[in-house]
């Protein structure tokens, strides 16, 4: 079934039709950054873009990206989880040199400033000690030297292959993303891993170089500078393991009638009327 009518309009029908649409999505080869942005936001009813982020290490191709792109610049000094809040809720692309990045926490983890006093001071609050603040900041992971910039866009519009995929939703969207992983990636356990003090700067790194996903809840600063004040969680995930995860959701939805996974086979991803239970039944009329 194709997405669109004989006269060409665009059918909305389908659309809402979850097992007819993923069917006619999994008629394609391959699926574009766009057609996993809009499966997220119709499927599993995802609020916000899904972002891309580039780490660029070569003038190169920053130079490239820069004659193709259109692209937005910081005013003055911002965090790196500003920009994740940009472009997720302005659906602008955000380039930042290091010169621009206003966050000590995502410069250490970028590697755009070296190990200090101050870093240990910031972490200080979270921590027994001074050494084991020292500690807890010596086991973050850390991109190699030599990083000019990195771009964030809104999955569907960015004209690069993204390191690494952010976002941002509820818990139970979460371990749906989590659980079509493990299944599309023939993985498990789903491993979380949490970093006091840089929950989505550290988080797309550490994705980025370990090559695997992460659901991770925001830390402090996130939670004010990435403007996640309604208690959402961080999704991120290497750039070539979306697609995977989203097209075995698909296929799921296909199989079983629905995405929702705590009532098999409902439309919606939160349906959680106290599963199972046999108070709560609805039934065809007698015609």
């Amino acid at each position: 079934m194709d997405l669109k009518r004989d006269n060409g309009m665009i059918n909305t029908t389908l659309l809402l039709n979850d097992v007819k649409f993923a069917q006619a999505m999994l008629k394609k080869k391959s699926l574009s950054n766009t057609d996993i942005v809009f499966i997220l936001r119709n499927l599993l009813r995802m609020k916000y873009y899904p972002v891309a982020v580039k780490y660029f290490f070569s003038y190169e191709e920053l130079d490239n990206f820069r004659k193709v792109a259109h692209y937005r610049v910081p005013v003055k000094r911002y965090t790196f989880c500003h920009h994740v809040a940009f472009s997720r809720q302005k659906g602008d692309i955000s380039l930042c040199t290091e010169d621009q990045l206003g966050c000590t926490n995502a410069e250490y983890v970028l590697s755009w400033k070296e190990f200090d006093e101050k870093e240990i001071t910031s972490h200080l609050k979270y921590s027994k000690d001074q050494e084991q603040a020292e500690k807890f900041v010596k086991t973050k992971q850390r991109l190699p030297k030599g990083l000019r910039a990195f771009a964030i866009g809104p999955l569907h519009k960015v004209p690069f292959k993204p390191d690494c995929t952010h976002g941002i939703c509820d818990v139970l969207q979460a371990y749906h993303l989590a659980t079509d992983w493990c299944a599309a990636l023939d993985t498990h356990p789903f491993r979380m891993q949490m970093t006091i003090n840089s929950s989505i700067c550290h988080g797309c790194v550490e994705v980025y170089l370990m090559q695997k996903p992460n659901i991770t809840p925001m830390c402090g600063g996130s939670y004010k500078s990435g403007k996640t004040e309604q208690g959402e969680i961080n999704w991120i995930w290497p750039g070539t393991q979306l697609e995977p995860t989203v097209r075995w959701m698909l296929e799921r939805t296909a199989r079983d009638g629905g995405i929702s996974l705590p009532r098999t086979g409902e439309t919606y991803p939160g349906f959680n009327m106290c599963k199972l239970c046999p108070s709560l039944v609805w039934m065809e009329p007698r015609r």
